[in-house]
């Protein structure tokens, strides 16, 4: 019986060390190919270890070829974007959370039914839409859209985090005294502060990562880096170790982001999974 739980154990560490190699080898990968000289990258066998480490790499992209402004854009992009998303979501979650109104649950699964939506299908009206207005190619119609496609997402988050506080705590913050305004700012949001987290992330990599719209609705004012990746791709071949070096660098926040802050994801997912 010991033997086969031992075996049990030693399948349940292997499948878990193979899923996390499929994960992490393709970003070792990536970062190995933009320290790559050209001849390395293009050896056969390929190297697992580069035999210099090739600068230029890095340097040509953002000091020559000015990349350093697409991630300005993808920052003020996915800072704007949280800005404009959290207070709404944060709204609307606690007033479908704690008031009775006609047809909330229809209205929540409609909200999310607009998230599951393919993005193509609204490229067209988008488009027609910001060139009208004199929006295309801004950082204000990229946050205006990435808005629209994460604000059902934030909704659901919060609604679930502010679900699991109980409501006897709005009533005697009313009771003793506190308006709206101090019942929000000094009730609601410290207790809320895990789900707020989670959903800022969440939303940020989102408007991060996001490559459909931004590469179709911005060309050059606006252009985020992820779509400003296509530019190594040339009529004479693909330049695979600046694009490796710039795929690291955009990847960098989001590491960066959900290491620090990996404790507020799990408490806020969290949050209303369980009721007492």
């Amino acid at each position: 019986m010991r033997s086969l739980k031992t075996l049990y154990r030693i399948c349940f560490y292997l499948i878990i060390i193979l899923i996390a190699t499929s994960i992490l080898f393709p970003i070792y990968w990536m970062f190995i190919t933009s320290l790559k000289s050209k001849s390395e990258i293009y050896s056969n066998p390929p190297t697992f270890f580069p035999n210099a480490i090739e600068v230029e790499n890095y340097y040509g992209p953002f000091f020559v070829e000015g990349f350093s402004r697409f991630i300005v854009n993808s920052i003020i992009v996915a800072i704007g974007n949280m800005i404009l998303v959290l207070p709404l979501a944060f709204i609307a979650a606690y007033g479908l959370s704690r008031y009775k109104i006609y047809g909330s649950d229809t209205l929540f699964f409609w909200a999310l039914t607009c998230r599951m939506a393919p993005g193509a299908a609204f490229i067209l009206p988008y488009y027609t839409i910001f060139t009208t207005l004199g929006l295309l190619d801004t950082h204000i119609s990229l946050i205006l859209i990435y808005g629209l496609s994460n604000l059902p997402f934030a909704l659901w988050l919060l609604k679930s985090g502010i679900d699991a506080i109980p409501r006897s705590i709005d009533e005697a913050a009313l009771i003793d005294g506190c308006s709206l305004t101090q019942l929000f700012t000094r009730v609601m949001l410290p207790l809320a502060a895990p789900s707020l987290a989670a959903t800022a992330i969440f939303v940020f990599v989102f408007s991060w990562n996001e490559f459909l719209f931004a590469s179709v609705l911005t060309q050059s004012n606006a252009r985020t880096v992820t779509t400003a990746l296509n530019y190594f791709i040339t009529h004479v071949g693909i330049r695979w170790g600046e694009m490796a070096a710039v795929s690291v660098i955009c990847i960098i926040p989001t590491i960066i982001t959900l290491s620090l802050l990996q404790r507020y994801i799990i408490s806020g997912l969290t949050l209303g999974a369980v009721k007492g």
